[in-house]
C-alpha cells in the first residue's frame, strides 16, 4: 500500500481500513514510505503494518506512510553529471521490487496522477487496486473523493473571519483555493462563505464584470466584498497564472491568481482590496465524519478487491454503494463543475457572481 500525490485529510482512515481488513483476512501488510520511493532505494522504504501501527490514527490528517508528487517511476528524473536531467523508465525495478520482497498486490491511494501510474504498472502486470484521493473532487469515476467536504469546511471557516475583517475596513479581499482545473472547493465554500463573486476555471471572467458586481454590492450596503477565486481561474482570452511553469516530468505550479484579481479589482473600482492565500491549510487537519467515514468505506473496499482477484480497478461511491471501477475508465476524464447545473444556478439565484 502505498500514498501518492498531494495530501489529504482522511488518507490515514484508508491505511486503517486496509490494515484492518487485510489482518482479519489472515494477510500480511506492507506500507511503501514516499508513494514508489521506497520501493527505488533497496527496500528501505517498506514499514510492516500491524494493528498497533494503525491505531488511533482514523481522525489524524495527513498519512503515516508519507507522498511524494514528484516520483513517477515510469518517467523518473535523473540527474546526469553535467547537471542536465534525463527521463527515464524505471518500472521493472517497481515490478522486481515487488517480486523480491513477495509483495502479492498494491493498493495504490491517490488523485488523478497517482492512479495514471497505477494504471500503467496495472496494464504492466502489476496487481492493482486504486483508491481515489484528492481534495479537488476532479475524478469523474466517483461521487465525491474523501478530503473534499474538509477542504470545503476549512475553506469556508477562513471565509466567515474574513468578513468582519473585511467589513470593519471596508475593503474587499480576493481569497485564492485550490483547484487548477476545477472549481469545485471554490463554489461549495464561495456559497456556504456567502461570497459575492466565485472565479472558477469552468467559467472565465472578465475583471470587468467583477468589478461591477463588487461595486453594486457596496451601493447596495453592506460596504465590503469577498471574491473567492480557484487558483485555476482563467480570464477571458487571458492564461492561468503559474508560479512555475510545467515541464518534463513536473506539473506546473499554479497560483498567483487572487494577487492579480486583487490588483485588478483596486484599479477598476477604486476599493482598497487586498489578497489572501489559503494554501495548504485546505489539505491539512483532521478530516470530518464525513470524510473519514468515506475514506474508511473505500480501505476497506479495496481489501475486498485484492481478496475477490479484481485488479485494475479503483472504488468509487456511486450511493448508497462503493463499487468497482476500471482505473481506465477512472482516469479517462476530470470531473468539472457543470456551468449550467444547480448548485451554479442555486449561487446565481443567491446573487453571487461569476464574472462572466
Amino acid at each position: 500500500m502505498n500514498t501518492g500525490g498531494g495530501d489529504a485529510p482522511g488518507l490515514n482512515a484508508v491505511i486503517r481500513a486496509v490494515v484492518l481488513s487485510a489482518l482479519n483476512e489472515g494477510w500480511e501488510v506492507v506500507g511503501i514510505r514516499r508513494g514508489y520511493d521506497g520501493l527505488l532505494n533497496g527496500g528501505d522504504g517498506l514499514v510492516t503494518l500491524d494493528r498497533g501501527s494503525v491505531q488511533g490514527i482514523a481522525s489524524l490528517g495527513g498519512t503515516i506512510l508519507g507522498t511524494t508528487n514528484r516520483g513517477n517511476p515510469l518517467r523518473w528524473r535523473r540527474t546526469l553529471p553535467d547537471g542536465t536531467t534525463e527521463e527515464v523508465d524505471r518500472s521493472g525495478e517497481i515490478l522486481a521490487a515487488f517480486e523480491e520482497h513477495e509483495i502479492d498486490a498494491l493498493v495504490a491511494i491517490g488523485g488523478d496522477g497517482s492512479l495514471h501510474i497505477a494504471a500503467e504498472l496495472s496494464q504492466l502486470g502489476l496487481p492493482v487496486v486504486g483508491v481515489p484521493k484528492t481534495i479537488d473532487n476532479d475524478l469523474a469515476a466517483t461521487q465525491v473523493t474523501f478530503g473534499f467536504h474538509t477542504a470545503v469546511q476549512t475553506a469556508s471557516d477562513a471565509i466567515d473571519k474574513l468578513h468582519s475583517t473585511a467589513e470593519s475596513h471596508e475593503r474587499v479581499i480576493a481569497v485564492e483555493l485550490m483547484g487548477r482545473h476545477t472549481g469545485w472547493i471554490a463554489l461549495f465554500a464561495g456559497i456556504s462563505g456567502s461570497a459575492d463573486v466565485i472565479l472558477v476555471p469552468e467559467i472565465p471572467f472578465d475583471i470587468r464584470s467583477v468589478a461591477r458586481q463588487v461595486q453594486e454590492k457596496f451601493l447596495r450596503g453592506p460596504r465590503y466584498g469577498i471574491v473567492v477565486v480557484a487558483e485555476g481561474a482563467t480570464p477571458a482570452g487571458g492564461e492561468a497564472s503559474l508560479l512555475e511553469e510545467g515541464g518534463p516530468g513536473k506539473a506546473a505550479r499554479y497560483g498567483g491568481i487572487a494577487e492579480r484579481v486583487a490588483e485588478e479589482l483596486g484599479e477598476a473600482t477604486g476599493i482598497e482590496t487586498r489578497s489572501l492565500v489559503l494554501g495548504h491549510l485546505q489539505r491539512g487537519g483532521q478530516p470530518t465524519a464525513y470524510d473519514r467515514l468515506l475514506a474508511l468505506r473505500f480501505g476497506a473496499a479495496a481489501v475486498d478487491l485484492v481478496s475477490r482477484g479484481d485488479f485494475g480497478c479503483m472504488v468509487a461511491l456511486d450511493p448508497p454503494e462503493v463499487l468497482a471501477v476500471p482505473l481506465a475508465e477512472a482516469i479517462a476524464t476530470l470531473k468539472k463543475v457543470p456551468v449550467e447545473g444547480d448548485v451554479v444556478r442555486t449561487a446565481r439565484r443567491l446573487g453571487i457572481g461569476f464574472g462572466d
